[in-house]
């Protein structure tokens, strides 16, 4: 579990001061799909980014499984980030030079993870995100989807336990987008790598377990839902039973099927319709 207490973070520019995080306090649980949503300027990349040891905080606390990695110092967070933490950006930020299969193994050549086993993980990762047999083109020779899909094999063949992804389908058209999000959904619940994202897309929040709206670096409002347990997400494509209540990502009952052109409510969206409760 993330445990988040009173975070603060102002960034200065000369005699200029921009407060990007007013006193946040959060809690993000094991195997979560949450998503932190505002305006530009309201802090989640701010947030996203102290929660990636990438950014430093002028107080508060950050604890993972109680361990303050505030407290580090940047040698350790460099290897807390290397070893727990997946990264997806919304510019892919893929190296332009390496292949798709390099650019997924780097992570694991970094860990000094075995040849062999390298091989074995990063095959296994690219055909489990559809791009089997695209292994060995550079950037510049995949779609925008393709390397957005890149970029989440390399954030998840390092099996992590958290997954940030800043504005993951802000490059991407709308299909592509829910394409990685869905992909991002089966994941989350095949492997159990907790996922937050920083969004101002409706649709990253419609997939969202959880919803935090944040304005002007404070939390404004709480969309609540179930927290999944790691593992427990029904895979892609999974259809409940008649008449049970579908889960998040599957899909409607017989009888619910969006009509042409629409696209299926996700919880986020069910709760914002039904008036839901801030908390």
């Amino acid at each position: 579990m993330i445990e988040i207490s009173n975070l603060h973070k102002t960034y200065r520019t000369g005699e200029n001061e921009v407060p990007a995080l007013r006193g946040v306090d959060l809690n993000i649980e094991e195997g979560e799909f949450l998503a932190v949503a505002g305006p530009s300027g309201s802090g989640k990349t701010t947030l996203l980014n102290i929660l990636g040891c990438i950014d430093m905080a002028d107080s508060g606390e950050v604890l993972y499984d109680d361990v303050s990695v505030m407290r580090l110092d940047r040698d350790r967070q460099a290897d807390f980030r290397r070893d727990y933490l997946g990264f997806v950006f919304q510019s892919f930020n893929l190296i332009p030079v390496l292949t798709a299969f390099e650019n997924v193994a780097f992570s694991l050549n970094l860990m000094g993870v075995d040849e062999d086993e390298v091989q074995e993980r990063t095959m296994t990762i690219l055909r489990e995100v559809g791009l089997e047999g695209m292994e060995n083109r550079r950037p510049s020779r995949l779609s925008g989807g393709q390397q957005q899909r890149v970029a989440v094999a390399r954030a998840l063949v390092k099996n992590p336990k958290i997954v940030l992804a800043d504005e993951p389908t802000a490059n991407l058209d709308s299909g592509t987008g829910e394409d990685i999000l869905k992909l991002m959904k089966a994941m989350n619940g095949k492997m159990g790598s907790t996922f937050v994202f920083s969004t101002h897309d409706p649709m990253v929040m419609d997939y969202a377990g959880r919803l935090i709206h944040l304005h002007d670096g404070r939390i404004v409002k709480a969309e609540p839902g179930e927290t999944p347990n790691a593992g427990e997400t029904p895979n892609a494509g999974e259809t409940p039973n008649a008449g049970e209540t579908p889960k998040r990502g599957e899909a409607p009952n017989a009888g619910e099927t969006p009509k042409p052109g629409e696209r299926a409510e996700g919880p986020s969206a069910a709760r914002r319709r039904a008036g839901g409760s801030s908390v």
